[in-house]
Formats: structure tokens, sequence, C-alpha cells
């Protein structure tokens, strides 16, 4: 068992019956490098009220967690924090207990109602790129680190094939596109899409300046240009469910989905249930509908429907508009109803960039005064942009960070280090395509996620792919010469040992590995992959230091070379598991 949590039962149990205080989870943390222990209990935040000096406290429970765990070896007070020092006897009984568990860490399912988290949500009038790279890392990350606390979890996306913005795409290809198609052309489906998406905004422009020309304001001009004008009688034909337009809409649609898959398969990403705009929308159309039947919503001299939430310090919400059609919002309503309707989840996790957090907040509210129970269990993570030097990126203007020329750029640049490194005799070129592909995505992989989710993140390729400091092939470096290691020692992996006491690299290893299933928790809890990053680059750095401090395979006795071995081989297995939570592949050679 956990250290700490063979602690935390005792001071507990200590505090209750030396001072008949019931305390919540008292605070442990690493006992600081200038003191002699492992871990420190701070005592301030109980002398108020039992009136007694910090000192005094903590000698009073030091003393009776002594006399009450038999691996507290001793303790020593300052001011008002204890530190325990723990007996080698706990470290390496721990580590021979989890050694044969390569699962260590992570829970089996439970038997309970799942959650649903939903994330890449792209449009189908253009190519993922780099904000979609974020929203997909992170989606896959948290459904991961949830399933390890032993949650079932469902991922799902809303893929927005509907609206506005599909229109302008189809419509362009219609008049300029000259019967192009992904086969004649050489592009994915959908870069194809998206090149015309810019077609539009091109010929736009082009249409607002000659009307300008002519007289009108830029606020006119924008509002009666030819092509805005077709593209929004196009939108009413569609859901008017007109036969050409329909056609159209299903032939590129079909051309976006495969390069969708394409792009989420070499990202490493997946879903469980995909969830179309174009059929739920009409579920929120009709609860929208309902709603304006029961005077949840109010309805303008135009014809537009609108939801009042002023009474909750917010404005009025455009549900559906005067001609009828609907607007994301209403999408959203049907949705989650929908999600509800089809799987018995208790909960559900939007992951969407901040840019949202209104729409959000509105979504929630009006799903809950439709009178939805479930609407208090909707939670949107809410997560900062990924900038780059030259600005923000905007899809219309075709100033994007490609997905799939990014994952390209990545691998190449992890193909020229690692070909100035040299390291890589005796590999066929298709091991080498291999390993460059699973360096450059763990460099891409661990860059984003090991950035707390709320922070904006300024990319930079480079860095991301250092092979010293906190990095994806850092670690994979890591878990690489371990692999090594263990090619070395196979005949002493299977044998026992007998260790009495540890040197204090030692300990510092295996400290670190009993964090990790606390970590995982409290990365769910957070829903911040970041925890797990960083604990897997601070269980690299702890090990780096004694791989570097103390002789393995060369160890004086055979007990020392069985158990550093066995050591390693466990560092290797949480690194492991730690970037499987990422996403990320660690290379058996590197």
């Amino acid at each position: 068992m956990n250290i700490e949590n063979i602690l935390t039962d005792k001071i507990v149990q200590g505090f209750k019956e030396i001072y008949n205080l019931t305390i919540d989870k008292p605070e442990l943390q690493a006992t600081r490098k200038d003191f002699e222990g492992d871990v420190t209990l701070v005592v301030f935040p109980y002398v108020k009220q039992l009136r007694k000096n910090p000192k005094e406290v903590a000698e009073t429970i030091g003393q009776y967690l002594k006399e009450n765990v038999p691996d507290i070896k001793d303790y020593n007070v300052v001011g008002g924090f204890l530190n325990l020092v723990i007996d080698d006897a706990h470290y390496t009984r721990f580590l021979n207990d989890i050694y044969a568990d390569k699962n260590y860490g992570l829970t089996p399912a439970k038997n309970e109602k799942a959650m649903m988290v939903e994330y890449s949500s792209p449009n189908t009038n253009k190519p993922l790129h780099l904000g979609h790279i974020r929203n997909n890392l992170l989606g896959h990350s948290i459904s991961e680190i949830y399933k390890a606390t032993g949650k079932p979890v469902i991922k799902t996306q809303i893929i927005n094939d509907r609206g506005i913005h599909i229109c302008k795409s189809m419509l362009a290809w219609q008049k300029f596109g000259a019967g192009e198609t992904p086969e004649s052309s050489g592009l994915k489906g959908d870069k194809l899409a998206g090149k015309y998406y810019v077609k539009f905004d091109q010929e736009y422009k082009k249409q607002i300046a000659e009307l300008k020309a002519q007289g009108l304001s830029e606020e006119e001009a924008k509002k009666q240009a030819p092509i805005l004008l077709e593209a929004q009688e196009m939108l009413r034909k569609w859901e008017a469910k007109d036969p050409e337009v329909m056609e159209l809409w299903h032939k590129m649609n079909h051309w976006v989905y495969k390069g969708f898959d394409q792009t989420y398969k070499d990202l490493g990403v997946s879903f469980d249930k995909n969830y179309y705009e174009s059929e739920t929308y009409l579920l929120g159309k009709k609860v929208v509908e309902e709603g304006l039947k029961k005077g949840i919503f109010f309805q303008k001299e135009d014809g537009s429907v609108w939801a009042d939430l002023s009474a909750e310090g917010l404005d009025e919400k455009l549900l559906l508009r005067g001609d009828g059609t609907s607007v994301y919002m209403t999408q959203d309503i049907g949705t989650a109803i929908k999600r509800f309707e089809d799987f018995d989840i208790d909960s559900h996790i939007y992951v969407v960039g901040n840019e949202q957090d209104y729409h959000f907040q509105v979504l929630f509210l009006i799903l809950k005064k439709l009178g939805y129970d479930w609407a208090d269990k909707l939670y949107h993570l809410s997560y900062g942009m990924v900038e780059l030097p030259h600005g923000k990126m905007k899809s219309r203007e075709g100033t994007v960070v490609d997905a799939d020329d990014l994952m390209e750029e990545m691998t190449n640049t992890a193909r020229e280090i690692s070909q100035e490194l040299g390291k890589l005799e005796g590999y066929s070129d298709e091991e080498k395509e291999r390993l460059y592909r699973i360096i450059g995505l763990g460099a891409l992989k661990y860059y984003i996620l090991k950035v707390d989710p709320k922070r904006t993140i300024m990319f930079d390729p480079k860095k991301s792919i250092d092979f010293q400091g906190n990095t994806g092939p850092f670690i994979q470096y890591t878990y690489a010469r371990i692999q090594s290691i263990l090619r070395k020692a196979q005949d002493l992996r299977s044998q026992d040992y007998a260790i009495e006491v540890l040197h204090p690299k030692e300990k510092e290893v295996i400290k670190q590995l009993e964090l990790f299933p606390s970590v995982i928790a409290n990365a769910a809890n957070q829903q911040n992959p970041g925890v797990i990053a960083n604990y897997v680059y601070d269980l690299v750095k702890a090990y780096n230091s004694f791989y570097q401090s103390v002789p393995i395979l060369a160890a004086d006795s055979k007990n020392e070379q069985i158990f550093r071995v066995k050591l390693s081989e466990k560092v290797g297995d949480t690194i492991q598991n730690g970037f499987k939570l990422l996403g990320i592949e660690v290379p058996e050679r590197m």
C-alpha cells in the first residue's frame, strides 16, 4: 500500500484518539532536501482548533505514528512541520508488490454509468488544423485518463456538416471547381473543400470592394454581395432538401470524411460514436418550438425565436432565425438531448476552446430551463488557443497550420535530428521511418499536453523536438535506454533479491513510482493531462539521476544488480503507461 495512504489513515486516527478532533485529509508533502525525512506533515491547519503549540502537536503526532506505523523509522520536528523517516524496507517491499503488474496505476473498468467526452467537432468545409490538434489530443487524453481511474468513457464528436460555411465551400466548388475531385487533383478531400472555402472568401472580398466602389457602405456591401446571397439561398434549399443541393452536399462531405479519417488515424485518436449536425438540428428546432409554446422562449416581430436570459445576468440568445433556419445553439440543444437518449451516461464533457465559454454557459442554462435534470452534469473543458509567431490562424484566409502538414513536418524534423546524432545503425529504412514518426508525433503531443489546458500555447516545432529537457523525445530516449538495459539483463529479471539498505537515488525513484495512482486521480479531477506529462518527466529525471549515480549491470553484488534491473523495468512500464494516457508511443530502440 502507498505510504501516503497508510499515513493518511493513521494521522486521521491519531488526531481523533489523542485530541478528539476529526480532520479531513491531512496535508502531506515531500520533505525538503535540507531536512532529514521522506514525508512531511504540516500541522499548522489544526493548532488553532486545538489551541496548542505547533511543535507540541507535531511531537505528539510524531510519537503516535512511530508507535503505530511499523514503516516509520524515526521523525523530527521543525516548527509546525513533522518530518517522517520511512524505513527502506517499505520501499523495497512496495517495488516487489507492484513489479509483476504491467498495468500498475491503471484501475480496471468499474460497473457504473459511463461519461461522454466530446472533442474534435470539425466543420466539413476545411481540413483539420493546429487548433484541432490540441482539441483532439486533449479530448483523447482526458478520455484515457478517466478510463485509467476505472470510469467507462464514450468518446464522441459532432460533425458540423450543415450551415452557411458549408454552403460557401459547396458554392465556390460549383462555380469555380470545373469538376475537380480528390482523385483528379491529388488532394485529400478535406483539403479540396478547404481550398474552395478560401476561394469563396477571395471572391466575396472582391465583390465587397466592387459594391463599395459603387457607393455602398461596407456593412451594406457585406450583406448584398451576390455570392453571399447565393450561399444563403443554397442553405435554404438544403433545408428544403433540394435534390441538386443534397447531391452536391453528399458528394463533398464524402470527400471530407475520408480526409478526416486519415488525419485521425495518423494522429492516433478515435471515436465511439459520431453525431451529425444535419441530423440533430431538427430535434433542436422541435424542442425550441415546443419551448416557445410553453412560454420558455419568446418570438420577435420578424419571426425569430429567442431565449431571455437577462434574469440570470446574461442577455437574449437567438435560437431560430426569422426564416426558420437554425443556429449552432439549436443544434447543440438537439445533440445534447439525443446523447442522453442514446446512452445511459451520468455526465458529459465538451472539449472546446475558451472562445466558446459564453456559448456553453448559455447552452447549459437553456437545457436547465427546458427541465432536463442532467443539465447539471454538463461540463465545458475550456482550453486556450494555440498561437504562432506570425499571429492568429484564419481558415477563410488560408493562414492556418494544416494538421497533416504539421505532422509531416514533425516527422521530417525528427529524421534530420536523428540522422545528425547517427545512432540508428542496423535499422532498416522501414524501421527508421517508423521511429521518426514516433519521435516526431511524440514531440508534438507532449509539447501540447504538458501545458495546462487553460493556458494559451505559443507553438514552436523546433523546441518541441529537443532531445534535452522537458520534451517527449527526452522521455522516449530514457525509455529506450531502459529497454537496452533489460535486453542485456534478461536472466536477472526472473530472479529474487534481498536488499536491506537503499541508495538515496534508488529511494527517490521508488517514491516517484508510488505517486503514479494519485497522479492519475489528480489529472482526472483537474481535467489536465499536463499533470501526467510533468509527472512522467519528474520520474525520468529521478531515474536519470539514479542511472548516473550508481552502476546497474556492474553493481557490486548480484542482489543490487537484480534490484536495479527490476527498478529500471518498473520505471519503463510506468513511462509507457503514463505516455499511453497521453496517446504517445515509446520506442524500444532509439
